[in-house]
């Protein structure tokens, strides 16, 4: 059965110690029915960031902050097992609260490796 990620986007300026106890409960609950129906394989929120910039003394350029000038970021992500994108849309949907969230849904691919036949 395919996988989907599921990204859910933040403000910037989001501080997580101010959201409120009913937020942090739907957002256990709706963990907790897609675990009861069999396509959460994992979910977490995300902290800082740091980025990587490879450079051309083969070292790398590590700066605090995402590379990309942004307004918002993923702020947390899901891995579901789910039949199609149909479904996997559904439950994004769930998940958008707000005028402030947004959710990206990305099907995940695997390219087997051709040593391992």
């Amino acid at each position: 059965m395919p996988q989907y990620l599921i990204a859910g986007y933040i403000p910037d300026d989001f501080d997580p110690s101010q959201m409120d106890e009913a937020a942090g409960r739907a957002i256990h609950e709706l963990n907790a029915e897609m675990e009861a129906a069999g396509v959460l394989k994992f979910a977490c929120g995300l902290g800082s960031t740091k980025s990587l910039r490879g450079q051309s003394d083969g070292g790398a350029l590590i700066t605090d902050g995402p590379y990309l000038e942004a307004k918002e970021h993923v702020g947390g992500f899901l891995i579901l097992e789910c039949a199609d994108m149909d479904e996997a849309m559904t439950w994004a949907r769930k998940g958008v609260v707000g005028p402030q969230g947004g959710m990206e849904v990305r099907e995940i691919f695997f390219v087997p490796d051709p040593a391992q036949d």
